[in-house]
C-alpha cells in the first residue's frame, strides 16, 4: 500500500494550495480518507476527514470555512483545497486511510496507512 501525497510549497498569507494524495495497493474506495498536519515538538494534528462516497466530511474547528477535503474514487485520489492560508498553517500535511476507524476521523492511532507527507509553508 502506498499513499503518495504531494502539492505542498512555501506561500504567502492569503494564498491557496491544494494538495493531492494518490493511493495505491487498497481497495481505495472502501476506505475513509483524511488529512492531518504536523509541526516539530507537536503530534500529529486532524485537518479534515471525507467518508466513502463523499456524503460526509468533517473538519478540524481551525481550519472550517477554509479548507475543503474532496476525493476521486475513479482516480484513487484525495484532495484538500487550502485558502487563506496563514503562518499557523504552516506544517507537514499528511494523508491516511483507514477501513474501520473505532473512535472517530479525528484520532490518528486509528488509521491504517499513512503518506509520507508534504510540507506546507506560509509566510507572513
Amino acid at each position: 500500500v502506498q499513499l503518495q501525497a504531494s502539492g505542498g510549497g512555501l506561500v504567502q498569507a492569503g494564498d491557496s494550495l491544494r494538495l493531492s494524495c494518490l493511493a495505491s495497493g487498497l481497495a481505495f474506495s472502501d476506505n475513509l480518507m483524511a488529512w492531518f498536519r504536523q509541526t516539530p515538538g507537536k503530534e500529529r494534528e486532524f485537518v479534515a476527514g471525507i467518508d466513502w462516497s463523499s456524503r460526509n466530511m468533517i473538519y478540524a474547528g481551525s481550519i472550517r470555512g477554509r479548507f475543503a477535503i474532496s476525493r476521486d474514487n475513479a482516480k484513487n485520489m484525495v484532495f484538500l483545497q487550502m485558502d487563506s492560508l496563514n503562518p499557523d498553517d504552516s506544517a507537514v500535511y499528511y494523508c491516511a486511510a483507514g477501513r474501520f476507524l473505532r473512535r472517530g476521523f479525528e484520532y490518528a492511532g486509528d488509521y491504517d496507512y499513512w503518506g509520507q507527507g508534504t510540507l506546507v509553508t506560509v509566510s507572513s
